[in-house]
Formats: C-alpha cells, structure tokens, sequence
C-alpha cells in the first residue's frame, strides 16, 4: 500500500489591529495589518477565508507560532480555538485586511473579542481558503444569505461588472442591520423581524421567477435553510451542480466546533438524500 502523503504545514501568519468600527447594531469590522501580511497572496475568490485563532486562558506559545507543533506536544484544552471568517476585503498596498463579525452581546468567541479588540493587538490565523467567484460567463447570478454570508455576498457584487444581471437577497434582523454596498446590483434586504432564520430567504428564493439563460448561484448561511434552498435549487429547478456554491456556515444549536465536526456527515446524508432520483 502506497503511504499517504504528508500533509502540508499549515502556516500561521500574525497580524496586528489597525482599527475596528461598527457598521450596524450587530455588525463590527476589524481590520488589520502589520509586517505578517507581507507575503499575504492576491485572492482570486470573493469567499475566501481565514481561521483565527483564539488561545485558551493562561496558554502562551513560542514565536513564531507553530500549530502543528502546538497539536503534536499539548494536550487539547492547551490548543487554540479556531473560528472562520469570510476576508470582507484585501487591499494589497496598503497591506490590510478586513474581516466583518456579527456580533451577539458576549455570547460566543470572535465576536465580544472583534467588539472589543484595540488598535495594536494581535492576532494569528491561518489561510485563506476559499472556492467560489462569480461567473463572468453565466447569464445572470443568484446570491442569497443570512448575516453570516453578507460578507462575501458583498465581495462578490463588488466584483461583479456594473451590467451583471443578479437577483440578490440577504436576511437580517431589521432595517438598521442594512449595509451600503458599492453595486449597481438591486439587493432586496429581507427583515426577519424575529421569524425564524432562513424563513424569508426560502419564500424570497422559491417565488422568484427565473430568468433565462444560466444561473450561477451563491447560498449560504444557517444549514436548515441551505438544505431546503440546495434541494429546490437541484431539484426542483434542475440547476446542475457546478453552477452552485451552497454550503452551511453555521446551524443553529451548535457552535462552531459542534458544526464543523458534524459539518461532513451532514452534507453527505443532505446530498444523498437530494441527488436521489425521485420516482
């Protein structure tokens, strides 16, 4: 039997705070910058990511950090905690990055740290990953998400020529959770208004009258919501699967450790259930 190959290093790039600022009630951007960006790639994707991460209390690594290493000599309660986020924005010369959090009082991790981090702390991650940009060559595009995907949705109209054709719709709480986003796309803003997560965003999605011609479409956001709109977007309106990117950020009861290591089996039961042929 061939040995399987080893696994690439994964690196981990520091970075300091350069500024941080609300956008909306439950909305803060952070952005950062420093010496540990310098060899940061130019990003091909609008969903690129990174995981930062968070180091227990009292825990405190060796410079530069290694976190094979960290993996390989402490035990797990001595691991840093990684959490995901979508890069908002990558500007090159001025060597910044920017992430957006949605923020829930002091509930979870990154976000109490994104409200209340000070300019010159830092922070390490790892990436950026990342897969989708929109089709230059699709007849039009379908974008839809929760606060959660507003990010790269945003990345993603601003990458879009000023003659794309999209439908987009993004779900929030309310009208103060509103973005301005330099587009010339319409974005229809769906105010949950405290209905379930995803419930206007499967009527808003499932009523739309199709335009003709092919569709590349973006969905993401809260996984209950992602299978019902992955199901209508392959079954019931036949859209082959390369010309979707439709993944769950988050599901709601579980946070982002309990999502991630359920994350695989969840989507392969959704996508046997879903490429099923129907009788």
């Amino acid at each position: 039997m061939a040995e399987r190959p080893a696994r690439k290093p994964r690196k981990v790039r520091s970075a300091q705070v350069v500024r941080a600022e609300r956008l909306t009630p439950h909305m803060q951007r952070v952005v950062l910058g420093g010496e540990g960006l310098a060899d940061f790639p130019d990003l091909e994707h609008t969903d690129h990511y990174v995981k930062l991460l968070f180091p227990p209390a009292g825990a405190a690594y060796p410079e530069p950090l290694d976190i094979e290493r960290i993996r390989e000599e402490l035990p797990r309660e001595q691991w840093p905690v990684t959490r995901t986020y979508t890069v908002r924005a990558w500007d090159p010369t001025a060597r910044e990055l920017t992430l957006d959090f949605v923020i829930h009082g002091d509930e979870g991790l990154a976000g109490p740290w994104a409200a209340n981090v000070r300019p010159g702390e830092t922070i390490h991650f790892m990436g950026p990953g990342g897969a989708y940009a929109p089709d230059a060559d699709a007849d039009w595009h379908l974008l839809a998400g929760d606060e959660s995907a507003l990010p790269a949705v945003a990345a993603a109209l601003e990458a879009l020529p000023d003659d794309a054709k999209a439908h987009v719709f993004l779900e929030i709480e309310n009208a103060e959770e509103e973005q301005k986003i330099d587009t010339q796309a319409q974005i229809t803003w769906l105010h949950r208004e405290g209905r379930p997560v995803g419930q206007a965003l499967i009527k808003a999605v499932t009523e739309l009258d199709f335009p003709d011609g092919r569709v590349h479409a973006f969905v993401h956001g809260e996984a209950g919501f992602v299978k019902e709109l992955r199901r209508h977007l392959r079954i019931d309106r036949q859209i082959p699967r390369e010309d979707l990117s439709i993944s769950g950020y988050w599901r709601l009861g579980h946070n982002e450790d309990g999502w991630q290591a359920s994350k695989r089996d969840w989507n392969a039961q959704v996508e046997a259930e879903q490429e099923t042929p129907q009788p």
